[in-house]
C-alpha cells in the first residue's frame, strides 16, 4: 500500500510537470508569419559554423549585383549581427519565461549521527509545496510570457527591417542628388568661365560676372554637402546591414529610386493596411494579460514560502543489536517578519 501511494504521488508530479516549453523554430515561424511582408519568411539564427558559412555565402550572392530594397532586407536578415543578436536574445528570454513555469527540483538530505552505541541514518526528501500548488497558475503565466517574447521578436524585427528600408532609400536618394548636383556644378562652372571671357571682351560687366561666380561658389558648396550626405547615408546602410570592410567595398546601389506608383493609396486602403496586424496593440494586450494574470500569484509568493518534507530515519543499536525505523514529515514555513515582499510586487 505505501508503495502504491508513492507511485501515485510520483505519477501526479509527473503529470503536473508537463510545463511550458520553448522552441526556437516555433518562435521564428511565429515572427515570420506576423511580419511576412517584412522578412519574406527568411528570418533565421545561425547556430553553428556550417549555418554561418551558408548565410555568409548568401550575403556574397546578394552583394554580387546592385542591391535593391528587398535584397537589402534579405541581406540584413542573413548578415546583420544586430538581427542575429535580437533572435538569440529572444531565445534566451523565451527560455527564461518557460523556466519560470517549471516546478523546482526536490531536495534529498542525508545525515548520519552516532551517539554511543547508536547509529542513526536520516533521509529527508523535501520540495516546495507552494510551488507545487501554484504550478497550473505558473504554467499559464509562463505560456503568456512566451507569447510576449514571440510578439516582441516580431516587433523588434519589423523595427530593424524598417530602418534598413529607410536607410536604403536615403542612400540611393543622396546618390541621385549628388549626380544632379555634379551636373549643376559643371553647368555653373561653364557659366562662370563664359562670364569671365565675355567680360574680358566687354560684353559682361563686373556685376553680371560676380553673379555667375557667386552661383558657381554656391553650387560648389552644395556639391560638398551632397558628397558628405552620400558618405553618411552609405555608412548608415553599411552599419544596419552589418557589412565588414570587404563587404562594404562590394556594395553597389541602383542609380535611381524605383518609379513612383501611378496612383497613391486611397485613405481607406492606407488606414486598413496600417491597422492590419498591429503588433504594438497585440504586444500591449499581451503585457496587460500577463501582468493581470501574475498579480495575485506575485502577492502570494513574495509574502511567504512553504516546504514539505518526508522523513525516514533508521536507528541501529549495536549494544542491544536492535534496529528501528521512524517515519514522519515536516513543514517549513517562511515567516514574513523582516521582509514582507512589498518591493517585489
Amino acid at each position: 500500500m505505501p508503495r502504491a501511494k508513492i507511485v501515485i504521488a510520483v505519477a501526479a508530479v509527473a503529470v503536473l510537470s508537463g510545463c511550458a516549453s520553448v522552441n526556437l523554430e516555433q518562435n521564428l515561424s511565429s515572427a515570420n508569419a506576423a511580419a511576412n511582408s517584412f522578412t519574406d519568411g527568411k528570418l533565421t539564427l545561425a547556430r553553428d559554423r556550417n549555418e554561418q558559412d551558408a548565410l555568409r555565402q548568401r550575403a556574397s550572392d546578394l552583394l554580387a549585383k546592385p542591391l535593391s530594397q528587398q535584397d537589402a532586407v534579405q541581406l540584413a536578415l542573413v548578415n546583420s549581427p544586430s538581427l542575429q543578436a535580437i533572435v538569440a536574445q529572444n531565445w534566451a528570454d523565451s527560455s527564461t519565461a518557460a523556466q519560470s513555469g517549471r516546478i523546482a527540483n526536490p531536495i534529498l538530505s542525508l545525515e548520519r549521527v552516532r551517539l554511543g552505541s547508536e547509529t542513526e541514518i536520516g533521509r529527508l526528501l523535501s520540495f516546495g509545496l507552494l510551488d507545487l500548488l501554484t504550478l497550473p497558475t505558473r504554467k499559464g503565466i509562463a505560456e503568456q510570457r512566451i507569447k510576449q517574447t514571440q510578439l516582441r521578436l516580431s516587433s523588434d524585427v519589423v523595427d530593424q527591417v524598417t530602418q534598413v528600408r529607410q536607410a536604403w532609400v536615403r542612400a540611393v536618394a543622396t546618390q541621385q542628388t549628388l549626380t544632379y548636383t555634379q551636373q549643376v556644378v559643371a553647368s555653373a562652372q561653364a557659366s562662370a568661365e563664359l562670364a569671365k571671357r565675355m567680360q574680358s571682351v566687354g560684353n559682361f560687366n563686373k556685376l553680371d560676372r560676380a553673379r555667375q561666380q557667386a552661383f558657381y561658389a554656391d553650387t560648389a558648396t552644395q556639391l560638398a554637402t551632397a558628397q558628405h550626405q552620400v558618405t553618411a547615408a552609405r555608412e548608415e546602410l553599411v552599419r544596419l546591414l552589418g557589412l565588414d570592410d570587404s563587404q562594404a567595398q562590394q556594395l553597389k546601389l541602383p542609380e535611381r529610386l524605383p518609379t513612383l506608383p501611378k496612383e497613391p493609396l486611397s485613405p481607406s486602403d492606407a488606414a486598413r493596411q496600417a491597422s492590419k496586424g498591429r503588433l504594438d496593440l497585440q504586444l500591449a494586450k499581451a503585457d496587460y494579460d500577463a501582468a493581470a494574470q501574475s498579480q495575485g500569484w506575485n502577492t502570494l509568493t513574495t509574502f511567504t514560502d512553504i516546504e514539505l518534507g518526508v522523513r525516514r530515519d533508521s536507528v541501529f543499536d549495536a549494544a542491544e543489536n536492535t534496529h528501528s525505523t521512524r517515519r514522519g514529515f515536516e513543514i517549513s514555513l517562511q515567516l514574513p517578519i523582516f521582509d514582507w515582499g512589498g518591493m517585489r510586487r
